[in-house]
């Protein structure tokens, strides 16, 4: 892949991304939301999610337009509904186990945990991706996720058995194998979109990043990130009618220090009143310094199927903290 898109690379011009969200607005869209969130118990959630995925989309730009998010409470809400009732009777289930089970047999609880989420987990994948992805757009074209639920399936219990047999070794190959899948289903009109990222490479990342983060007292932990970030920005390859472009990252480590920190600074001091401005900030830190080296034909789009996916699997994913896109 890498010899293709270096072949087709002479005509490549740059495309820059920006980010033009300010944290006065997230914050008065998000200060309504947490306290409806609060007032019903929750069930506001899924419009006040939808409202800000509305507004972080529509602030970021490429090539002069901007991106929409077109999903809605209602549907969110619906699924949000599904979500809960799922996990709920996976926690009430190993409740159930772990109180009428003989002392002794209690693991069978914790096997049933595991083994519910391991099988969730594929489905709230795929779920969330084929409902991100349709309800996103860019100059009136939407993506689309072509991914089949099997072969996720069949990836994620490879990885699984790997990673537990080599002892976690091959845990970077399984999430390379897992991005591949992922990136290889998106649609973009006539755009086909791939990762090229090697699991040897991850794990070579990994390795120096977590060993220089120890010896130096947590100092290389900014650079061990930015270097995971470029990884798995700079290895998406897009393809229109045999030509490719790639992403690229500009991230470093001290930027960031400065973000992550800063963050940091921001929540504990506003007691979380804050946290708007910290997305903000992190929107514009890893977007601004994002770059297409563009072969495509932008002017010549072909609008994607219409994919009609509830927005189930999207809250699964959400409440097992499983941020894709």
């Amino acid at each position: 892949m890498e010899e293709i898109y270096q072949a087709s690379s002479a005509a490549e011009v740059p495309q820059t991304f920006a980010f033009k969200g300010k944290g006065s607005e997230l914050f008065g869209i998000q200060l309504p939301n947490w306290v409806l969130t609060v007032v019903t118990l929750g069930i506001y959630y899924p419009w006040a999610k939808a409202e800000k995925l509305k507004y972080l989309y529509q602030k970021t730009e490429f090539a002069g337009s901007r991106f929409k998010f077109h999903g809605t409470g209602k549907e969110m809400f619906r699924g949000f509904i599904k979500a809960v009732f799922l996990i709920g009777l996976i926690i009430g289930v190993t409740i159930a186990l772990f109180v009428k089970l003989p002392e002794e047999s209690k693991f069978m609880g914790t096997l049933f945990l595991y083994l519910s989420i391991g099988l969730v987990i594929p489905m709230a994948i795929f779920g969330q991706m084929r409902y991100r992805t349709s309800r996103s757009s860019w100059r009136g074209i939407h993506f689309k996720y072509t991914g089949d639920l099997k072969t996720m399936y069949t990836i994620f219990l490879k990885g699984i058995l790997l990673t537990l047999v080599t002892l976690g070794l091959y845990l970077p190959w399984f999430m390379v194998d897992i991005r591949k899948e992922i990136m290889g289903n998106i649609r973009f009109g006539n755009i086909r979109f791939s990762f090229d990222g090697e699991g040897g490479e991850l794990f070579g990342i990994h390795f120096k990043g977590r060993m220089l983060t120890m010896l130096t007292l947590g100092i290389y932990f900014f650079w061990y990130q930015s270097e995971l970030h470029q990884f798995y920005v700079n290895n998406i390859l897009l393809e229109q009618d045999g030509k490719y472009s790639r992403l690229e990252a500009n991230v470093t480590g001290k930027g960031y220090l400065k973000l992550l920190v800063g963050n940091v600074l921001i929540i504990v001091f506003t007691l979380g009143l804050g946290t708007p401005l910290a997305t903000i900030r992190s929107m514009k830190y890893v977007i601004n310094n994002s770059e297409l080296f563009c072969n495509l034909d932008l002017e010549n789009l072909e609008q994607a199927e219409p994919d009609t996916i509830g927005a189930a699997m999207e809250d699964v994913s959400d409440i097992l903290n499983l941020d894709l896109v």
